[in-house]
């Protein structure tokens, strides 16, 4: 018999993008599915959805229909639903899309194999959105990779509860990994030839992973009740064989302790590279999205990072049109941008999300009004983000070559430590090292460059 097929689409961040994976992993190591990249040929589509914004959720919703006709062709097609989306409706996402077969939520996807049996046994949807606090790190093969970069999750949820954001009610309360298991897999990730691990989290670094055991009266194993912080967990990470950098996102100012700060100066291994959302530059508006900081709290810790690491890159989240935002708060962000000179920052109307305390908000500034801030923000982002490719220039950065270009096959792309793109012409046997690189060319949203070669022509090391 054919080993049946799956495909699988994600939607949103990097976490689902992890997930995604690990949803292919169960499969391929339980019951022996294939993935494939045409949904035409799959016994088993799956969306891996987002619920941040509202229009990523309306995109979704728009796609899912279009499986409709698949599913009247193919009436032994499996249509699954997990993510935050499915975790935030559970099974009232019967009533919209009656013709899908099984909804799971992030922390169920390693209950997928037994909901699939469960489905075709009784001919009946399945739902199962309930949140087991880690449960399902216990029952996820070992990782599996091919190529120089990996994610790893080690922290599941958020505890922060913004009054934007959805993400409490859809992936639940912080719950972080055990130390030895993420330093287990990313172990088992350096010897398949990962070179670059990326940590994840909603808030990376409120990680507070259990670590050692003691012996209890009777002889058996417990916890002995120490944890690691986040900076510990970096410096752990850095002494892996074969790993040579380490990002991490997505971290919270509330989080962003002194001993983090100290581990950028001490550990080469970490990129320079931060992704901090800030959100807003009003304190106001700060307040009312109950973040925790002010924005002389956040700039502090900006300058404490560049006075440790002047060469790190800071990058930031921005929601424009809060509820109650006045043009004098949003003049105040756009002056935070100017002074903090943010790079590769993300930016977004606010976009209401049903449930969260911000949706009761009063809303009265016009969408024109939101759009045209949107604008001006993201202009001034694009304009600081373009100068600072221009001072690349000439510069030589150390690029994990990752593969080779989408745009031209015959390039290899590769990311410096600021986390910008760089392509170039190179040997494809340097998949998977690191290469020097001379940046010659910035343009809008990538760089070129060449390999550095020394006096008799070889590749620098």
């Amino acid at each position: 018999m054919p080993a049946n097929k799956v495909y699988v689409r994600t939607f949103g961040c990097q976490m689902n993008e992890y997930d995604s994976e690990k949803i292919t992993d169960v499969l391929r190591d339980e019951q022996g599915w294939q993935i494939t990249r045409q949904p035409e040929d799959a016994d088993l589509i799956v969306f891996n959805t987002c619920s941040i914004r509202d229009k990523a959720q309306q995109k979704m919703r728009s796609d899912l229909g279009r499986l409709r006709a698949l599913k009247d062709a193919n009436p032994q097609l499996l249509i699954g639903v997990g993510g935050c989306v499915a975790s935030q409706e559970g099974a009232a996402l019967l009533d919209s899309a009656p013709f899908v077969d099984l909804v799971f939520g992030p922390q169920t996807l390693h209950r997928l194999p037994g909901m699939i049996a469960a489905r075709r046994a009784s001919g009946r949807a399945q739902v199962d959105v309930s949140f087991p606090e880690m449960e399902k790190f216990d029952h996820l093969p070992p990782p599996s990779k091919s190529g120089p970069c990996a994610y790893v999750s080690i922290i599941e949820g958020c505890s922060k509860y913004c009054s934007f954001c959805v993400v409490p009610y859809t992936r639940g309360e912080e719950a972080s990994r055990r130390l030895d298991d993420v330093l287990t897999e990313i172990a088992d990730l350096a010897d398949q030839g990962v070179r670059e691990v990326t940590l994840l989290g909603q808030n990376v670094n409120a990680y507070r992973g259990a670590m050692g055991t003691t012996l209890g009266p009777a002889g058996g194993a417990s916890e002995s009740g120490e944890c690691a912080d986040f900076a510990l967990l970096l410096e752990l990470v850095s002494e892996i064989p074969g790993i040579e950098r380490i990002r991490y996102t997505t971290s919270h100012p509330r989080e962003f302790t002194a001993r983090l700060i100290e581990a950028h100066a001490r550990l080469p291994k970490l990129a320079l590279h931060v992704h901090l959302p800030v959100q807003s530059g009003s304190d106001r508006v700060l307040a009312a999205m109950k973040r925790g900081y002010t924005a002389l709290e956040y700039k502090a810790i900006a300058r404490r990072l560049r006075a440790v690491q002047p060469a790190i890159s800071l990058a930031s989240d921005f929601i424009v049109g809060f509820p109650g935002e006045t043009e004098d708060d949003f003049q105040q962000t756009l002056q935070l941008v100017e002074e903090l000179q943010f790079d590769a920052s993300f930016s977004f109307v606010y976009s209401r999300r049903p449930g969260t305390p911000a949706a009761d908000l009063a809303d009265t500034t016009a969408p024109a009004v939101k759009l045209a801030r949107l604008q001006r923000l993201q202009s001034s982002l694009d304009a600081i983000e373009a100068r600072i490719s221009r001072e690349m220039i000439g510069q030589v950065h150390p690029v994990l070559v990752e593969g080779f270009s989408q745009r031209n096959p015959g390039e290899l792309t590769g990311r410096c430590s600021n986390r910008r793109t760089v392509n170039f012409v190179a040997d494809p046997a340097l998949v998977g090292t690191f290469v020097d690189v001379r940046i010659t060319q910035a343009l809008k949203h990538t760089l070129r460059g060449e390999p550095v070669v020394d006096t008799l022509g070889r590749l620098a090391a």
